[in-house]
């Protein structure tokens, strides 16, 4: 080695290409159908393509105010307050984001510091974990409990100490489908009056939750909503996702420190998209309310064509995936299965150990039932053939 060379030492070693992005490539190379990645192969609303397209041709092409338009932030506040019944200031606690991984990353810059511990379940988002780590923190990964996936109680306590700065929870949860209740709210509120810590909600599939269940939001529990972040997404709820437009609502002092990262991240998030969002949600108010039915249509449809599988497939609450187990069809280990399916019968999964720092021994993969019935149909058919 020369002198003056350079050694590029990684801040993250240990973390190559996602398990989505190669997927999603071997579904393409494969001509596979693409149940992995979790986006719908449907468009969103008309109305609010046509919002799109108006205010691309108006002049709304220029940069947006680094929190967001202000008639978008308003459009949520309304949003919130008819939902939630909460009275949340657009000027000082909500932020408009590119993506909610976006807000994800800039909330954890925020508050993590070198050497803070921040709760992780799994299986979790693979972006928590990478992100706490570039802030310079210690991630504590507890396991969920399955096979239904509850917050395991016992451990959380035990895990938590003057460390934790942070708790990142996920409800409802992808990739499990599970939905936590006003229960489980208050359960964590009561662990955490002990300590000096905030929340991360993760509630981007805030609007698909089944079977009468209702989608508790950590900001109508006050003593969690007074410590968290709460991030949301408008690609999930507007069948969206390359739009990549997503909000975080905290209190002002958190907020502050969030607007303080993303102003260095992306500034400022695309303004026509913004606009057109601004007008749809504040004319068809009613379009979060109809997304239940749809999913749910989809993962019974889904479900009733993978019955002849040999596939045993997992409940879920929410979010629109299926976990399955196909311990009946193969003891291979689940991404070398996932590999498997997509190159010999064209249908790209994702594997469940990708969602954990410590994978247990499972036969558990993620199909998205986000999709066309001529798709769930085509990629059944190839399943049910496996």
């Amino acid at each position: 080695m020369s002198e003056g060379s350079r050694v590029l030492e990684s801040k993250l070693p240990d973390v190559g290409t996602t398990i989505f992005t190669i997927m999603s490539q071997l579904a393409e190379d494969c001509g596979a159908l693409n149940l992995s990645q979790g986006f719908p192969d449907f468009q969103p609303p008309a109305g609010l393509l046509d919002r799109v397209t108006h205010y691309l041709t108006t002049g709304r092409n220029q940069y947006a105010p680094m929190a967001g338009v202000m008639a978008l932030r308003e459009a949520i506040a309304r949003d919130l307050a008819r939902r939630h019944g909460l009275a949340r200031d657009p000027g000082t606690e909500i932020t408009v984001t590119s993506g909610a991984t976006e807000a994800l990353f800039c909330a954890v810059q925020a508050i993590v510091r070198p050497g803070d511990e921040v709760i992780v379940f799994d299986p979790a988002y693979d972006a928590y974990d990478p992100a706490v780590r570039l802030a310079g923190g210690q991630p504590v990964h507890v396991p969920l409990v399955a096979p239904d996936f509850a917050l395991d109680w016992a451990q959380l306590e035990d895990r938590l100490s003057s460390k934790t700065r942070l708790v990142v929870i996920n409800s409802p949860n992808n990739p499990t489908g599970r939905v936590l209740g006003m229960a489980d709210l208050d359960r964590l509120a009561a662990l955490l009056r002990a300590y000096r810590c905030w929340v991360l909600s993760d509630e981007v599939y805030e609007h698909i939750v089944f079977d009468g269940a209702r989608h508790m939001t950590v900001l109508a529990h006050p003593e969690l909503a007074a410590r968290s972040f709460a991030v949301y997404s408008f690609g999930k709820t507007y069948h969206a996702t390359g739009w990549k437009v997503g909000y975080c609502v905290a209190p002002p002092e958190l907020t502050q420190e969030l607007r303080r990262v993303h102003q260095f991240v992306t500034f400022a998030t695309t303004t026509p998209l913004q606009h057109a969002l601004a007008d749809y949600l504040a004319e068809h108010p009613e379009h979060g309310g109809q997304l239940p039915e749809l999913y749910r249509r989809k993962r019974d449809e889904f479900r009733a064509l993978l019955a002849a599988s040999r596939f045993t497939l997992l409940p879920t609450q929410g979010t629109y995936f299926q976990l399955a187990d196909y311990s009946a069809l193969s003891a291979l280990p689940d991404v070398a299965f996932a590999r498997w399916l997509a190159q010999h019968h064209r249908v790209a999964v994702i594997p469940v150990s990708a969602f954990y720092k410590k994978p247990p021994q499972a036969t558990l993969v993620r199909f998205c039932f986000a999709k066309e019935s001529r798709t769930l149909e085509e990629a059944a058919r190839r399943v049910c053939a496996a």
